[in-house]
């Protein structure tokens, strides 16, 4: 089926999605979640295949890892999509509203967005978290994954569009875009008029891609360039901890360290505890600006505080910036400075999550500047509209 007519279908879901009530929605995604569970054997078994070929390719560790699944996350993914389910519906939702002095009453109301494209990398996970979310906002979604899990992905489409209808849903709110041409990717990018927003999730080539090219609406989500800045008011062992755990818990994601700031006047001290530790963990130290995305860290000594700010907006990608320092002045130069959709005073990186957040699932971390930024949870995937009641009334 082509890219156009999953699009046109999309649509008709889309008019039923946005009208439908909470408790069917919920109860969509309760249905979604327990077939999941049901039929976790035939997911893991297209994982495997994904997995097979991934390592036949030479594929990095790293990426193995955002690829495979397991019973665990398969249960995880279902527990999600049951979190999701006890989320407010935002659709609905009256942001403001007045009696304006003619005498029209004035409310502005989240509706959805319609019909939502997501274009991601490797991981499954994101196929069940991005459906859930997007019906949930009362909106259908065209997913177009990456080829490396196009099993995976099929076979997670097919359970999900299998326990939709049962609850009154249209199964084609959630649609699979075909993962082996390269063709569906741009027709999806140029269906202006049948999809009404692209979300890009992936590494920095993918995103730049598709907001480059793209006749459709983007909502940016960024890969994450974060810094751990160790202040000279910083307590040290606190950091230490914070910045193994921001570097070594999951590398692989968006939210690790990819970079190291400390100020020169505990340089001495920190680094001779922290390299040793970093070694110890597997991390490589190196002295320049990259993303890793794997055990490795750039590193460098900077003179203050200001000048950390100034790295951070030279090298930051918008992800998560964090700070870790006793002084209050520092904390709050260093928030009201830095540009990024997440600042973290005291804490690791890896907080910047919907779910951490308490959003539940998320589609991804925006670092644009529009009405989505940070974890994009139910209300990032509405829109508004104004509802204008008179009683007769006319322009003078």
């Amino acid at each position: 089926m082509s890219v156009q007519e999953q699009g046109r279908r999309a649509r008709v879901a889309a008019t039923v999605l946005a009208t439908a009530s909470r408790r069917t929605k919920d109860a969509a995604l309760r249905s979604m979640a327990a077939e999941l569970d049901a039929r976790t054997p035939e997911i893991l078994e297209a994982n495997a295949a994904d997995i097979a070929r991934a390592r036949a390719a030479s594929t990095p560790d790293h990426l193995i890892d955002r690829l495979s699944l397991d019973a665990r996350r398969v249960s995880g993914m279902a527990d999600g999509l049951r979190q999701v389910a006890g989320l407010p519906d935002p659709v609905g939702e009256i942001l403001r509203g007045s009696v304006l002095p003619n005498g029209l009453e004035l409310r502005q109301i989240r509706v959805p967005l319609g019909v939502v494209g997501i274009i991601y990398e490797a991981r499954p996970n994101v196929t069940a978290d991005a459906a859930g979310l997007c019906l949930k906002a009362g909106n259908a979604v065209l997913l177009r994954g990456s080829s490396s899990a196009r099993d995976s992905n099929a076979a997670i489409v097919a359970v999900l569009r299998d326990a939709v209808p049962d609850t009154g849903l249209p199964s084609d709110a959630v649609q699979i875009v075909d993962a082996t041409s390269r063709d569906s990717v741009k027709e999806l990018m140029r269906a202006r008029g049948l999809v009404d927003v692209l979300i890009p999730r992936g590494g920095a080539d993918l995103i730049r891609s598709v907001v480059e090219e793209s006749t459709v609406p983007v909502i940016e989500t960024g890969v994450g360039n974060c810094h751990v800045y160790v202040d000279a008011a910083g307590d040290l062992d606190m950091a230490l901890e914070i910045l193994l755990n921001a570097k070594t818990s999951r590398p692989s994601v968006c939210n690790a360290a990819e970079s190291l700031l400390v100020h020169e006047a505990v340089a001495a001290e920190f680094l001779a505890a922290a390299l040793p530790a970093l070694r110890d963990a597997g991390v490589r130290v190196h002295g320049d600006a990259a993303e890793y995305l794997s055990l490795d860290v750039s590193a460098a000594v900077v003179p203050s505080v200001d000048a950390a700010i100034v790295h951070i907006r030279r090298y930051g990608s918008g992800h998560t910036e964090a700070i870790i320092t006793g002084s209050q002045a520092a904390a709050r130069r260093f928030v009201a400075e830095v540009d990024a959709a997440a600042v973290i005073v005291n804490a690791s990186t890896r907080f910047t999550d919907g779910g951490e957040f308490g959003f539940g699932a998320e589609i991804g971390i925006s670092t644009q500047k529009l009405h989505a930024r940070g974890p994009m949870g139910l209300p990032e995937l509405t829109s508004t509209k104004y509802v204008v009641v008179g009683d007769g009334h006319i322009r003078t």
